[in-house]
């Protein structure tokens, strides 16, 4: 039985995608903080539990062959799981994780390919959320929380994020701090500034929220006429009122500060205007590739209608526009599904028109869009790209049983529902196309995968493509 405070001389056999090393010692399996695969150690245990032990590396004696020194400085935040290995090798640890998830959920023959990357490993976040919270004089200090807490981590300067965001951050921090202006405490439920939340476009221009308790606030005008000197790349700022005993972020309370109400970019071709509430992958170039890999699997022949569920600013469907007769997004956020239908107006893409409904319940999504669309309405197709909890399954029952619908485009940030979902679907009767892993999150323990089920024609489908 395992002590607390025993250390232990471990082997480290495995990396899991939290960042920790996998160990075997005394019939329990052992995660070690600050191992990698191939490590043999001296770990100390933290924590037991019934099944298995925590413990932190206290001594290093036989560094893995994948080992490299850490690219970042900061200890304790937990954001990059593979901040201590070579990149070659996350990208192995990642191809295998996917794999594990199909093995798990009972597709152990689901062919599983290369992660896709950019080979670029460091600034390709264009989001980043910095809390704020209160330091040792009382003052403002920004950062990460560490995973399972709220230890703020120091991290301004975290090496993922674009380089426009840390003197933005600097900038605020020390406004607040030279008028006074008090960080949010959860302890009291008092202060004013809560996070400090920014988006950067491929241009360089960068859209600033700043989530308070109250507004206006004291010197709200004079921070505001600074940032406008000081950093001319920030096109538009918001305030997110947040008063809230919450560990939510942003409310729906935006209101807009100065400047344009959107941050436009252009992705795949087409360019959007995103509100600071819309969804918006992180990784530009990255999601080019996946986009791109998607609209290769769906092989359109250009006369399908196609549902695109959990659409966002319509980035994946306006891609797809010219491949098919039209495009029908659903998205829940309202803000989201008013940047999608502006989008395609600037674009002059005629054939895409976007929902404002829940794109996961199922037969009332059906309703919503048969009610703009004509109780006839039955999609050839439909993309999906789900949160990180996936799909309901009502949703997915929905499309192959009730629908029908011949093909599914399944674009996920989370390889374990990926998986659960896609089995539900070839027990459906879909086909499922090889997994294409991309890297959209360098460094962290997240891979991104898209993969196309199709369903096997009878005679009611021919019918319905003819």
């Amino acid at each position: 039985m395992h002590r607390k405070n025993q250390i232990l001389r471990l082997t480290i056999e495995d990396l899991n995608n939290l960042g920790f090393g996998v160990a075997h010692s005394d019939g329990k399996t052992v995660f070690v903080a600050d191992a990698v695969d191939g490590d043999v150690v001296d770990a100390r245990i933290i924590n037991v539990q019934k099944t298995y032990s925590v413990a932190r590396t206290e001594a290093l004696h036989l560094p893995s062959p994948y080992r490299e020194d850490s690219f970042c400085s900061v200890r304790g935040c937990g954001g990059c799981a593979y901040r201590a290995v070579t990149y070659s090798h996350e990208l192995s640890r990642k191809e295998n994780n996917v794999r594990f998830a199909f093995r798990k959920a009972g597709l152990p023959d689901a062919v599983i390919m290369p992660v896709t990357a950019t080979g670029v490993t460091c600034g390709y976040r264009n989001k980043a959320q910095y809390a704020v919270a209160v330091d040792r004089e009382g003052k403002c200090k920004a950062g990460f929380y560490a995973p399972k807490s709220h230890r703020l981590c120091d991290a301004v300067d975290c090496p993922l994020q674009n380089t426009a965001f840390p003197p933005i951050v600097k900038t605020v921090l020390s406004f607040c701090n030279e008028n006074d202006i008090p960080p949010y405490s959860e302890d009291g439920h008092t202060g004013l500034l809560r996070h400090i939340y920014l988006r950067v476009a491929v241009s360089g221009d960068v859209m600033l929220t700043l989530v308070v308790t109250e507004a206006p606030f004291p010197k709200q005008s004079e921070l505001l006429s600074l940032l406008k000197e000081k950093h001319p790349e920030i096109t538009g700022v918001y305030l997110n009122i947040n008063a809230e005993k919450t560990n939510v972020i942003c409310t729906d309370d935006y209101r807009h500060a100065y400047g344009d109400t959107h941050l436009h970019d252009t992705l795949s071709g087409v360019r959007l205007a995103i509100s600071p509430a819309s969804f918006y992958q992180v990784n530009h170039d990255a999601a080019e590739l996946l986009y791109a890999k998607a609209a290769s699997l769906a092989d359109f022949k250009g006369q399908e209608s196609i549902l695109d569920l959990y659409s966002g600013v319509g980035s994946i469907g306006l891609s797809l526009a010219h491949l098919v007769r039209e495009v029908i997004g659903v998205e829940i956020v309202p803000s989201a599904t008013a940047c999608a239908k502006k989008n395609a107006e600037e674009n002059g893409i005629a054939n895409a028109d976007f929902i404002c409904a829940d794109a996961g319940e199922g037969e009332a999504l059906l309703r919503a869009v048969r009610a703009k669309k004509g109780e006839s309405y039955r999609p050839d197709a439909v993309i999906l790209d789900p949160p990180r909890a996936g799909c309901a399954k009502e949703l997915l029952l929905t499309l192959a049983r009730d629908e029908r619908v011949p093909k599914i485009v399944y674009i996920s940030c989370n390889p374990d529902t990926l998986a659960r979902d896609a089995a539900i679907l070839t027990a459906e009767g879909y086909t499922m196309s090889a997994v294409y892993p991309f890297d959209l999150f360098p460094r962290t323990g997240h891979v991104e995968s898209v993969v196309c089920l199709t369903r096997r024609l009878d005679n009611e489908l021919r019918k319905r493509m003819n």
